[in-house]
C-alpha cells in the first residue's frame, strides 16, 4: 500500500518578506491535496538585514568575507521557522510526518556551481521535534545542474491532478521569474528555465525610494512615463549578455543602475517595463522552440498581482497565448511553492527525482534533501 505524507512545506523567497507555509498530503508521486496555506511576515528588522547581507554578499568570497553576519542572521531566520512551525502545528489534528524547509537564498551563482541557502535544519529539527529536509540543491549542482529550478515536477503533478488543458505552462513570478511547460501529462515531458528578473527589481525600487516593500497591483508604475531611451538600452544590454543564457539567476544579477536618476514613477514604469519586456519575450522564445502554437500560460507568485507588469508581458506575447493567474483553476498563486517543497520533502525522503536535465540542465534524474532528524 502507497503511504501517504502529511508534509509541511516552508519557502522563504528571493523577496525575502516573510515565509508561506503549507502543509499536503500526498504519496510524493501522483497526487496532493492541500490542508493548509499561511502566511508569515518577517519582522522589519529581520527583513532590512537580509536586505543589506544580500547586498554585500555579491561573490563567492562574501560568504566567508560576512560569515559572522550569515551565521547570526541564520540563527535568527532558524528560530523565526521554529516559532511559525509551532503555531501551524497547533492548527492542525493531522500528525506532520516531515518539514521541507529551503532556507533563505542569500547566493546563487550557476556559473560557479553555488547556491548558498541559510537556514539551521539541525536547530529546527530539535526544536519543533520533526524529522526536517534541507538542502535541495546541492546534490543537483554536484551533478552538473545548476540547483534550479526545483518546482517542475510539482507544476507537473499540479497541471495532471487538475486536467488543465494542454500544452500549458506555469509562469511563477516571485523575485525571479521562471516557466516550465507541460505538453503531455505522464510523459515527463516538461521543461523548465528561469526567464530573468521578476519583483526583484521591482520591489527593490519601491523599497529604495518609499517605505512599502512592492508596488501594489503596479499602481505606480501604471501613472509613471517609462524612458525609451534607457529602457532600449538596458534591454539590448541584457538581451547581448551571453551569460544570461544560463538556466538561472540570482537577484544580484540585476541592477537598477540603468534607471538612476528617475523619479519614483518613472523608475517604476521602466523598471516594470524592463521586466515585462524580458519576461514576455523570453517565455516566447521558450515556447516557440515546441511544436505547438497555442498555450495556455498558467501565472503564480506575487507578481501576477502586479497588473501594470502583467500588461507589459501580454504585449510582448501572441494573442493566441492565454495568460491567466492559476487561481482561476481553484488554486491558490501565493502558495505553488510552498506546497512544492512539501513534495520535494517527500520525493527526497523517498530517494525520488526532484530534478533533471531538462529543468537544471543536470545529468541525469536526481533526488536531493539532507534528512536530518536531531531529537
Amino acid at each position: 500500500m502507497v503511504k501517504i505524507f502529511t508534509v509541511l512545506g516552508l519557502m522563504s523567497g528571493t523577496s525575502g518578506d516573510g515565509v508561506d507555509a503549507s502543509i499536503i498530503s500526498s504519496d510524493g508521486i501522483n497526487q496532493y491535496k492541500v490542508l493548509m496555506n499561511k502566511y508569515f511576515e518577517y519582522d522589519q528588522k529581520i527583513q532590512e538585514k537580509l536586505h543589506k547581507l544580500r547586498e554585500n554578499v555579491l561573490k563567492f568570497e562574501d560568504l566567508k568575507r560576512k560569515e559572522d553576519d550569515i551565521n547570526y542572521l541564520e540563527k535568527e531566520i532558524t528560530l523565526f521557522h521554529a516559532k511559525i512551525v509551532r503555531e501551524i502545528l497547533k492548527l492542525t489534528d493531522k500528525e506532520v510526518d516531515l518539514i521541507g524547509f529551503h532556507g533563505q537564498t542569500i547566493y546563487h551563482n550557476p556559473l560557479e556551481k553555488v547556491s548558498k541557502q541559510i537556514g539551521d535544519g539541525k536547530l529546527l529539527s530539535q526544536l519543533v521535534k520533526k524529522k526536517v529536509v534541507v538542502n535541495f540543491r546541492q546534490k543537483d549542482i554536484n551533478n552538473g545542474g545548476e540547483g534550479a529550478p526545483l518546482a517542475p515536477i510539482f507544476h507537473n503533478l499540479i497541471v495532471k491532478q487538475k486536467k488543465i488543458k494542454l500544452p500549458v505552462c506555469i509562469l511563477n513570478i516571485g523575485g525571479i521569474s521562471n516557466v516550465t511547460s507541460i505538453t503531455d501529462y505522464d510523459k515527463g515531458s516538461f521543461l523548465s528555465r528561469d526567464l530573468g528578473p521578476g519583483n526583484c527589481l521591482i520591489n527593490q525600487w519601491i523599497r529604495n525610494n518609499t517605505k512599502s516593500n512592492f508596488d501594489k497591483n503596479g499602481e505606480i508604475a501604471k501613472i509613471g512615463k517609462i524612458n525609451d531611451l534607457i529602457l532600449n538600452q538596458a534591454l539590448d544590454n541584457f538581451h547581448n549578455d551571453r551569460n544570461n543564457e544560463r538556466l538561472s539567476f540570482d537577484i544580484n544579477d540585476f541592477s537598477l543602475g540603468f534607471v538612476r536618476g528617475l523619479n519614483l514613477e518613472d523608475g517604476a514604469a521602466t523598471v516594470t517595463a524592463f521586466t515585462g519586456s524580458i519576461i514576455g519575450s523570453r517565455l516566447l522564445n521558450f515556447l516557440s522552440k515546441s511544436n505547438n502554437n497555442s498555450w495556455r500560460v498558467l501565472i503564480c507568485g506575487g507578481g501576477r498581482k502586479n497588473l501594470t507588469l502583467i500588461e507589459k508581458i501580454k504585449i510582448e506575447t501572441p494573442k493566441n497565448f492565454i495568460i491567466q493567474p492559476i487561481d482561476d483553476y481553484d488554486i491558490d498563486g501565493d502558495y505553488v511553492e510552498s506546497q512544492a517543497f512539501a513534495f520535494l520533502a517527500i520525493r527526497s525522503f523517498l530517494n525520488l527525482p526532484i530534478s533533471f536535465p531538462n529543468t537544471t540542465g543536470c545529468q541525469e534524474p536526481i533526488s536531493g534533501g539532507d534528512i536530518i532528524k536531531n531529537f
